[in-house]
């Protein structure tokens, strides 16, 4: 049995959508509430019990690197005006046992050649792929329910794995849109039969999306060599998907434990941010009345 142990979190992304936000801050670090989102995606792959994470970064993204290190001054200065629960939550975020490792992605190409980034430092294991502006909200359990099923199947069967959220109709064109082959033999959906980059509503196969994890033996890293820049000159993790089951390698599919956002878009940032203050008591009675009188 291969256990899994490693999560690649590609955060090379420069964030145009959120200009001029993100001119200076990495849009990873944009906050929900109190939190910069990455810090919610580590606490997702902590919750879903792995132990190593692989930060592929970029020159401008010293910002996150620096999130969960250690702060001496600000500690200091927190403790010096007995501001205790502040001080405790800062140290908590240094203290998370996680090792965080990072890698620079030289150039702009594509998601798949960002996990390609990281081929060194997983050497010969198994490893899993989250994408950082999709955020998961739970109203019971953990965030990191879906991605720890995913975890688990793997280490049983060994077989890789995607999870998948229901896309609505106009969104179909902004995702990865598979097609599901039932097998009663295996959990959750059954197999992935085809997957399409960004196709056009009468074009996709069904309403699934590929909702930001996933989950590849290490013969994967194979199919990302071998897969073709598109027009763009990007490498796209899809198409190597797409090849991988084209080759006989099965892709579970695993159905989505909570709601998502992605992020990566203005207005669902917006909604994420109204989604977990409405977890707040008192947020959610002031966004209330606030809307009653809109």
């Amino acid at each position: 049995m291969k256990k899994l142990k490693k999560v690649i979190i590609p955060v090379a992304g420069l964030g145009t959508r959120f200009l001029p936000a993100t001119k200076a801050i990495p849009k990873e670090m944009l906050p929900v509430l109190n939190k910069p989102i990455i810090q919610y995606i580590v606490e997702e792959v902590l919750d879903a019990g792995f132990k190593e994470i692989i930060l592929v970064t970029h020159s401008s993204k010293n910002a996150i690197e620096n999130h969960f290190d250690k702060s001496f001054e600000l500690e200091a200065t927190l403790e010096k005006r007995v501001k205790r629960g502040m001080l405790k939550e800062i140290r908590d975020i240094s203290k998370l046992n996680i090792s965080i490792q990072s890698i620079r992605q030289g150039e702009a190409k594509g998601l798949g050649h960002a996990i390609l980034c990281a081929k060194r430092l997983i050497g010969k294991e198994p490893f899993a792929v989250i994408l950082p502006d999709m955020l998961i909200s739970k109203d019971n359990g953990n965030a990191g329910d879906s991605l720890k099923a995913m975890r688990l199947n793997f280490e049983r069967g060994e077989i890789s794995s995607i999870l998948l959220a229901k896309a609505k109709k106009a969104d179909i064109s902004k995702y990865g849109i598979a097609k599901i082959k039932k097998n009663l033999k295996l959990p959750g959906l059954g197999l992935v039969e085809k997957i399409i980059e960004k196709p056009s509503i009468k074009e996709a196969p069904s309403n699934l999306y590929a909702a930001g994890r996933y989950i590849f033996n290490n013969n994967f890293f194979k199919y990302l060599l071998k897969a073709k820049p598109d027009k763009s000159n990007e490498i796209q993790l899809t198409d190597a998907i797409q090849n991988y089951i084209r080759d006989g390698e099965k892709v579970n599919a695993f159905p989505l434990d909570g709601d998502i956002f992605d992020c990566g878009d203005n207005t669902e940032y917006i909604l994420a941010n109204l989604e977990f203050a409405m977890k707040d008591p008192v947020m959610k009675t002031k966004i209330n009345n606030y809307l009653k009188t809109r």
